[in-house]
């Protein structure tokens, strides 16, 4: 591992060295069309750069675009269709975090690389944004394997305690939940206002407006869950922890919080006696987290499979607010 990182570091400061060459480069292009002379207009001021901006997956990046909008240029370092538990990155991968000026990832062991991955970067001007900082998280049982039962946890201290747990110790799909997705949000203003004070109240309305944004989704829905009896539903992975606290629902999941492995025969029979007990009529599946076990899983308790979001990679070209109002549509419909 540690050669793993060292090679990385090195591939990192050749990529800062030409990126130092490149704006030199640039610089002296500057000063010589500033001569004398030159047709390039005097009297117009500097352009505002853009504040640069790398995130993990593109829940973060939907946070960072609806704060920043224009002031930011952002680059996303795990590719669509990957599943963030399992992404290594390479040099190439974290190239853009040695010049960026705010780094944001979840946290909560989403992104178990990210503290490596900043130390290799070298990057003495970063700003880093855990983003799940000083949210209410949900702690698993070490007994759990499903994600039926999670308890919560508030604060920083706990926060840190799970980190150094590893793997598995906290639910991460934490931008999953509404309210939830608001701490975040506000994690990434803070640092936008921190790297870019001229912008403040730019950042603070569109943050507001956000927030706003998700506040009505929440209400509209609260009020739909409210008048339903049934509370369970079905998912792929056990990835909506946050949402189901959100709105008082129960999710119960083909496989884990971190989706891994496969169900076993007792596993899966014991999910057929569950969705029969609750007359479950949809099984959600997720595109990274097996929907053939999904739909064999359906097709036991003559249920229909819907596909749901987990705002992980970039999907049918949909903002994070139309996939949250697709996602809970779609349960709410399941539990009518």
């Amino acid at each position: 591992m540690m050669k793993k990182w060292i090679t990385i570091l090195l591939c990192l400061m050749v990529a800062v060295s030409l990126s130092a060459c490149s704006n030199k480069n640039q610089e002296t292009k500057t000063d010589e069309s500033s001569t004398p002379g030159n047709s390039t207009d005097q009297t117009s001021g500097p352009e505002e750069s853009p504040v640069k901006v790398s995130v993990t997956f593109d829940a973060m990046k939907e946070f960072v675009a609806a704060v920043g909008k224009d002031k930011v240029e952002i680059s996303t370092i795990i590719p669509d269709g990957m599943e963030a538990h399992d992404f290594e990155p390479k040099a190439q991968d974290l190239a853009a975090l040695s010049t960026a000026r705010i780094f944001v990832y979840s946290g909560l062991g989403m992104e178990a690389w990210a503290e490596e991955a900043i130390e290799a970067a070298g990057n003495a001007e970063l700003i880093i944004v855990e983003a799940s900082k000083g949210a209410d998280i949900i702690e698993r049982k070490e007994t759990e394997e499903s994600g039926e039962h999670e308890e919560e946890h508030e604060g920083d201290e706990e926060h840190e305690e799970g980190e150094a747990h590893g793997h598995g110790k906290y639910d991460p799909h934490i931008w999953l939940g509404l309210k939830s997705a608001q701490v975040e949000v506000e994690n990434i203003k803070n640092a936008l206002v921190q790297a870019d004070p001229s912008n403040k109240d730019y950042y603070e309305a569109n943050c507001s407006g956000f927030v706003s944004q998700l506040e009505s989704l929440y209400n509209e829905y609260n009020e739909k869950f409210q008048s339903v009896e049934r509370k369970n539903f079905v998912t792929g992975h056990a990835a909506f922890g946050y949402l189901c606290r959100d709105f008082g629902l129960e999710q119960n999941s083909v496989k884990d919080i971190f989706a891994e492995g496969e169900p076993s025969a007792q596993q899966l029979a014991e999910l057929v006696e569950y969705c029969k007990e609750n007359k479950v009529t949809t099984i959600f599946a997720e595109e990274m987290a097996s929907p053939e076990v999904s739909q064999t899983l359906a097709n036991e308790v003559g249920a229909k499979v819907e596909t749901i979001y987990t705002i992980e990679s970039s999907e049918d070209g949909m903002t994070y607010l139309e996939r949250m109002t697709d996602n809970l549509s779609k349960i709410y419909d399941s539990l009518k």
